[in-house]
C-alpha cells in the first residue's frame, strides 16, 4: 500500500478519546469544546502533513495543501468530526481522518499538485444539537437559512452564542464563502451505516447518489382532562393523533418494497406529561427521504392528507414547521468512472448503490460535481457505540481515494 495504515489506525484510536463514553462511544456535539479538542489533534496532523490551518467563520476546520497554481479552483476532501450524542467512533471521523493520510501520502511521495487540496472537518453535520445539519457545508456556500443562529439546544443557548463561544466571527460568515466555481471537486470517504456492504460481504462500495432529506416537527393541540373521567369519545387526545399518524408515516414509506423510501420519527414531547391527565399537546419529528423527489413529493402530500383526516376525527389543531428540505443529487460519473478503475487495479468488487443518510457531499453537490466511498459498517450499524468498521477495510479505501486523488490531478 501506498498509504500508512498503522498510522491511519492509530490517528483513529487516538481521536476515539475525545467525547469517549462507555467502551466504544463517542459523543462531540457540534460547536463544543470537545469539537475544538478533535479539531486541535486533527490540525496537528495537518500541519504534519504539509497543510496550513485554519478554523472559518462557521466553525469548520480547514487544511490547506497548497498547488503549484494557487488560482486553480481547489480540490476538496473531507467529513466531520462532531458526533451523535449516542455515537460511534467512525461516522465523519472517517473521512476527516482518511483524507489527512491521503495528504500525509502525497507530502511524503514528493508530489506536488498543481491545484490546491483542502481538507475540511465541517462544522455540525450531525444537526442534532440545533435541530439542522450540514450547517459548515451549506454555511461555505451562502446557502444558511433565515433565523439558523437563533436556533437553541436543550440547554437555551443559540448557534450564535456557541459560535462565538468557539471563536468565530458572525458577522463575518461572507469572508469564509467560497465563490461560484472555487471548488473542482468533492470526495468524501464515508462508512456505509446501513448493512448492503456487509450482507454482500464486500468491504467497499461506490456510491450513486445521496438522498434527499425532508425533515419536519409536527405539533398537534388537544385538551387535557382526567383519564378517570373524561369518556373515550368526548376526548380530544393529542398523543393518540401523533400514534396514528406515526403508523401513518410507516404505511405510506413502505407501500413500495421495492423503493428505498424511508420515514421516521425519532423524537416525540408530550405535554403534561402525566399518567392521569389525557396528552393536550404533543410534538415530533419526521424525517423522509427517497432519491426519487417526485416519489418523495407524493408520499408527502399522502402524510399531509392523512393528518389533516387524523387531527379532524380527533378534534385537534395542528402546525408542520420544514426543518430541512434538500433535493436528492447524484454523484458525478466522471467520478464514478475514477473510483471503478482504481478498485479494477486493486482487484476489488465494490458494489455500486445509494447513501440514505445525508452527508456534507450534498451539500456540496449544489456548488461542484462529487463523489463518495462507502466503507462496510459491521452489521449495518451506525449512530451507536456498537458502530464498527475495520481498519483494514478503512486502509483500503483510503488507498483507493489516494490513487483517484492522482487520478483527478492529472485533469
Amino acid at each position: 500500500m501506498n498509504i500508512n495504515p498503522s498510522r491511519l489506525q492509530r490517528h483513529f484510536e487516538e481521536m476515539s478519546l475525545i467525547g469517549k463514553i462507555g467502551e466504544t462511544g463517542t459523543c462531540r456535539p457540534a460547536h463544543s469544546t470537545l469539537e475544538k479538542e478533535a479539531f486541535n489533534l486533527a490540525r496537528h496532523w495537518m500541519r504534519k502533513a504539509g497543510m496550513t490551518t485554519r478554523i472559518d467563520n462557521f466553525g469548520n476546520l480547514i487544511g490547506r495543501l497548497e498547488g503549484k497554481n494557487p488560482s486553480l479552483p481547489v480540490l476538496m476532501m473531507g467529513s466531520h468530526l462532531d458526533s451523535q450524542p449516542y455515537g460511534g467512533r467512525f461516522d465523519g471521523v472517517a473521512g476527516v481522518l482518511c483524507a489527512i493520510e491521503v495528504v500525509t501520502t502525497l507530502t511524503e511521495n514528493g508530489i506536488k499538485p498543481e491545484r490546491p487540496i483542502e481538507v475540511i472537518s465541517f462544522a455540525d453535520e450531525e444537526g442534532w444539537r440545533f435541530n439542522k445539519g450540514l450547517f459548515g457545508s451549506r454555511g461555505i456556500l451562502g446557502k444558511l437559512e433565515e433565523g439558523e443562529l437563533q436556533r437553541a439546544d436543550k440547554d437555551g443557548i443559540t448557534r450564535e452564542q456557541a459560535l462565538k463561544e468557539f471563536g468565530c466571527d458572525v458577522t463575518k460568515f461572507k469572508e469564509s464563502e467560497y465563490k461560484p466555481g472555487s471548488i473542482f471537486c468533492f470526495l468524501e470517504l464515508h462508512i456505509e451505516q446501513g448493512p448492503v456492504l456487509d450482507v454482500a460481504n464486500k468491504p467497499l462500495g461506490i456510491v450513486t447518489g445521496i438522498s434527499g432529506p425532508l425533515w419536519l416537527t409536527v405539533k398537534l393541540k388537544g385538551m387535557a382532562g382526567h383519564a378517570g373521567s373524561v369518556p373515550m369519545p368526548m376526548r380530544k387526545d393529542a398523543l393518540l393523533g401523533a400514534a396514528e399518524i406515526i403508523v401513518a408515516l410507516n404505511e405510506i414509506a413502505t407501500q413500495d418494497p421495492s423503493t428505498p423510501t424511508v420515514g421516521t420519527v425519532g423524537t416525540i414531547n408530550v405535554f403534561p406529561a402525566s399518567r392521569n391527565i389525557i396528552p393536550e399537546e404533543v410534538s415530533f419529528t419526521v424525517d423522509l427521504r427517497d432519491i426519487d423527489l417526485d416519489r418523495r413529493h407524493r408520499y408527502e402530500k399522502q402524510l399531509m392528507d392523512k393528518i389533516k383526516a387524523i387531527t379532524k376525527k380527533h378534534q385537534l389543531t395542528y402546525t408542520i414547521s420544514e426543518d430541512t428540505n434538500s433535493e436528492p443529487c447524484y454523484c458525478a460519473d466522471w467520478i464514478k468512472d475514477i473510483y471503478r478503475n482504481q478498485f479494477k487495479i486493486l482487484g476489488v468488487d465494490a458494489p455500486e448503490l445509494m447513501s440514505g443518510p445525508f452527508h456534507d457531499a450534498l451539500a456540496l453537490s449544489y456548488a461542484c460535481d462529487y463523489g463518495m466511498i462507502f466503507i462496510r459498517s459491521k452489521d449495518g450499524i451506525s449512530h451507536n457505540p456498537l458502530e464498527y468498521s475495520s481498519y483494514e477495510d478503512l486502509a483500503l479505501g483510503t488507498e483507493v481515494l489516494y490513487g483517484s486523488i492522482l487520478e483527478i490531478l492529472k485533469r
